[in-house]
């Protein structure tokens, strides 16, 4: 089965850049910087039905964070689904058909494709993996995840 993309204005990134660099100038909290990313996005990002954060909180393991839509879960482990992927890897996760991705983590049984990027602070260090979920197959793809990720590393480089 062949999943296509749909046709969607590409979100304004620029833009989006900018609100995010506006909203959260001179902030170094990385739960009030993660509120305000996982909001803006959300608002962007037309086919995201989900849009939020799990951080890191012990070794190997992910707990929610900041979120926008309905309920995530509330732990991941590493070795599990497609943000354990990308904590384990450091690596985007483009995943146009959850249903394809083994181990894939079913928090909301609409959900038909995900993006997942790394969070990194300004040292480096992984701090949690950013999730967009759609119930639209196919909704994100490589630009949207090379421009959310110079968005996250501008943004988090001066987190505390």
């Amino acid at each position: 089965m062949s999943v296509n993309a749909p046709t969607v204005a590409a979100p304004d990134y620029p833009a989006l850049a900018a609100a995010i660099r506006s909203l959260t100038a001179g902030e170094t909290d990385a739960i009030a910087l993660m509120a305000t990313v996982a909001c803006e996005v959300h608002l962007a990002l037309p086919l995201a039905d989900w849009t939020g954060f799990y951080r890191v909180v012990a070794p190997e393991l992910l707990k929610i964070g900041p979120y926008q839509g309905g309920h995530g879960c509330l732990v991941i482990p590493f070795a599990r689904g497609v943000c354990g992927a990308c904590a384990r890897s450091g690596a985007a996760q483009i995943v146009p058909d959850v249903d394809a991705f083994p181990g894939h983590i079913a928090c909301s049984s609409s959900t038909r494709s995900e993006l997942v990027l790394p969070v990194r602070d300004g040292s480096g260090r992984l701090i949690g993996v950013f999730d967009i979920d759609s119930d639209t197959p196919a909704a994100f793809g490589p630009a949207d995840a090379e421009a959310l990720q110079v968005i996250l590393d501008e943004t988090f480089a001066r987190a505390s």
